[in-house]
């Protein structure tokens, strides 16, 4: 990875006015620290939403023109996960980054579609996995032909709705690829709110400073004017007016260990 890179947005695209508002902070830190990669993050469907009764977006066609709108006015690039193999051509003409979420990070179609796309592909760890076990993940890819893969720790399910961060695990996945520490997703709790996952966002800061001290190559957040309207995974979102001040207590500690080898 030529970039310490940030991957930061709205769960799911609840709007266009709410990804601009994201994308705005995104670009006023990318113009700050030119040496960072941002790369904005937001979903057109969340298809593994605990109840039917959640929201999970509005579509593949309306959700790739927002993120168009989101690449076009902002000029960041642009991530977002697919579930299914078809969904995998059409994400590419838009996305920088497509994205496999956790549960579906051993199906060989997806891996393959996404992979036979050209694009940088992402593969969140399943929770179910261990580390060592997404060795198996980036050779699918790379025989599917992707140049450009990405681990990422999002936590291991630990008991009934809860997750914990093995650390050893960042070191192990990096072995065979480049490793992304998902902070918020890591504070989840699945599942804990009956019809939806609950989450402990306050922890979400301290774990992604740990992940940083252990050696990462960037790092995932779920941001949010006011998580607590949010239509999906609010419990553990950052609200958005602390995530700069996040961001950059971040990188200066990342400079600081590189800086002085630590």
């Amino acid at each position: 990875m030529d970039k310490f890179t940030i991957i930061a947005g709205p769960c799911v695209i609840e709007s266009r006015e709410l990804c601009f508002e994201v994308a705005e902070v995104l670009k006023q830190l990318q113009k700050k620290h030119p040496e960072v990669r941002f790369v904005f993050k937001s979903s057109f469907d969340k298809a593994n939403r605990s109840s039917l009764e959640s929201f999970r977006g509005r579509g593949l066609e309306w959700g790739l023109s927002v993120l168009k709108d989101v690449k076009d006015k902002f000029g960041l690039e642009v991530l977002t996960d697919i579930h299914e193999s078809y969904q995998a051509k059409p994400v590419s003409e838009v996305v920088d980054v497509i994205q496999i979420p956790a549960f579906l990070c051993r199906q060989t179609d997806l891996l393959l579609a996404a992979a036979g796309t050209g694009k940088e592909v992402n593969v969140k760890k399943g929770q179910f996995l261990a580390p060592w076990d997404t060795k198996n993940i980036v050779d699918k890819l790379k025989f599917g032909g992707a140049n450009k893969i990405y681990l990422t720790e999002r936590g291991t399910t630990f008991g009934y709705n809860n997750l914990v961060v093995d650390f050893r695990g960042l070191k192990i996945m990096r072995q065979f690829a480049p490793v992304i520490f998902d902070a918020t997703h890591s504070v989840q709790t699945p599942g804990g709110l009956g019809k939806a996952s609950g989450g402990q966002r306050e922890f979400a800061y301290p774990l992604a400073k740990a992940a940083v001290s252990v050696g990462v190559d960037g790092l995932f957040f779920e941001t949010h004017p006011d998580p607590d309207k949010a239509l999906s995974d609010g419990p553990n979102q950052i609200p958005l007016k602390d995530f700069p001040v996040i961001v950059e207590n971040l990188l200066k500690l990342r400079e600081f260990i590189e800086s002085n080898d630590i």
